[in-house]
């Protein structure tokens, strides 16, 4: 069970901006460059450079490969390692940009909720630079003034709120009209540390299921973005 046009309404109506995670709502960052092949190449890196030992079991065969960073980072962190580690990620999402998958109604949204003025950012556990290649490659760029990523600091990365924080601050948004968009418990937990609201999206049962797990109301989840379009132009 997911959000009712009613609930929608009422999560919609005071947002003045939104922050935005890029891989999920926005599209499918792995869709031709599988993640669970990245993760396994990131593992193969770090055994090469002789710190297989760095790794825990299930880091060794996580399909993450953000995961497989952070386990690294909690044992190493503000290392020569993570930098080369967090570089190479970054290139392999780069990589991945040309055969992301556009997560079905968001550019229609994207455009429609801009044109009414909402402002914009990105939020994303991914590098900058690989969502500012996106969204350029879907000419979205005037829509998206503001995107914050990764940093090297990898304890930064949600659910610690930085990068909504520093989203916040350029907009120069109230938390109360604020919406973050996100399909992971990180997001959510993000938007929870600075009252910002949440509204999740997932794509299939298993999103669904992690999203409510790590404590979003199921009225505050939808499985497809053409709820949030509808809902938006039948308030306008």
């Amino acid at each position: 069970m997911t959000a009712s046009t009613e609930e929608l309404r009422k999560l919609l109506a005071p947002v003045r901006y939104v922050l935005w995670d890029l891989d999920g709502p926005i599209c499918r960052l792995f869709a031709g460059h599988p993640a669970k092949e990245v993760a396994r190449e990131l593992v193969k890196l770090i055994q090469r450079l002789g710190l297989g030992g760095l790794l825990k079991e299930k880091e060794r065969f996580d399909p993450d490969p953000q995961a497989v960073l952070l386990g690294v980072n909690e044992r190493h962190p503000d290392s020569d390692l993570i930098t080369l580690l967090e570089n190479w990620l970054t290139e392999q999402e780069l990589t991945a940009v040309p055969t992301a998958m556009p997560t079905p109604y968001t550019d229609p949204l994207v455009r429609t909720w801009s044109a009414l003025g909402a402002g914009f950012a990105i939020t994303t556990n991914n590098s900058a630079l690989a969502a500012a290649s996106y969204i350029e490659s879907r000419r979205l760029e005037a829509c998206f003034p503001y995107i914050y990523g990764r940093t090297k600091d990898l304890d930064l990365m949600k659910p610690h709120p930085h990068c909504l924080s520093q989203a916040l601050k350029s907009l120069g948004a109230d938390p109360s009209h604020a919406l973050m968009l996100g399909d992971t418990g990180t997001d959510y937990q993000a938007a929870q540390k600075l009252n910002v609201p949440f509204l999740g999206y997932a794509r299939d049962q298993r999103k669904l299921d992690l999203l409510v797990a790590a404590g979003v109301k199921p009225s505050h989840i939808v499985s497809s973005m053409e709820d949030v379009l509808t809902t938006l132009k039948g308030m306008h």
